[in-house]
């Protein structure tokens, strides 16, 4: 039921920012430090952002302040782009993992970019269309798959598993609790799988939290 590699970005971070120089697109660089908000769910929802280094955490809040974590994003990924689809505010908070480094592009100049046919308009849609793809296959891993799959596919998604450009064995900090809301279920079965992960060689923890291509057996199992 899981596809690893299709659900991977295949841009690559710092030939995106020299392409955002050849459009001539207006952008502001802004930095974040670990757990700093790039903005809060509620908030006016007026540009688009984009990834040049570190991890934002996506997450909403429900009515009775439970939150779940939807989306763990990296380099090369952008975020807001709803404001471009008509929403006019935040429909979840955006949190930098890691110190992050993004490029702020504001609505109105991405949509002049998109409508003008440059081949950044190309790269965006083509981003948006694999998102997509992403989006679905998760549901069908959390509708089809058990925990203990759902969670070898999120972590080797977060590795970038399969592009040689982006993957990277060590993951940045991420709590059982985050991943425990990602994949739907209790951080004491995340807990669960992590040991038994380890203790077969898929995962170590002695140096940041490794992840080892053997996973996926986990995820191509029956």
């Amino acid at each position: 039921m899981s596809s690893i590699s299709s659900n991977l970005q295949v841009a690559k971070p710092a030939s995106n920012v020299r392409f955002f120089d050849s459009e001539g697109m207006a952008r502001r660089a802004v930095e974040y430090h670990r757990s700093q908000k790039i903005y809060s769910q509620g908030d006016p929802a007026t540009s688009v952002a984009y990834i040049q280094e570190g991890s934002v955490r996506l997450s909403v809040i429900n009515e009775v302040g439970k939150e779940a974590v939807v989306a763990l994003l990296g380099c090369a990924d952008f975020f807001g782009e709803g404001c471009l689809a008509g929403q006019r505010t935040r429909i979840g908070t955006a949190t930098a993992i890691t110190p992050v480094a993004i490029l702020v592009i504001e609505k109105n100049e991405m949509m002049h970019v998109l409508h003008g046919g440059h081949a950044l308009s190309e790269h965006f849609k083509s981003y948006v269309l694999s998102r997509n793809i992403r989006i679905e296959e998760a549901l069908i891993d959390q509708l089809f798959n058990c925990c203990e799959k759902r969670l070898a596919r999120t972590l080797l998604l977060l590795a970038r598993y399969g592009k040689e450009s982006q993957a990277h064995n060590v993951l940045p900090k991420v709590s059982q609790q985050i991943l425990a809301e990602m994949i739907g279920t209790t951080r004491s079965r995340v807990n669960f799988f992590m040991n038994k992960f380890r203790r077969l060689g898929f995962i170590d923890y002695d140096d940041g939290l490794r992840i080892n291509g053997s996973l996926l057996s986990v995820v191509l199992n029956e």
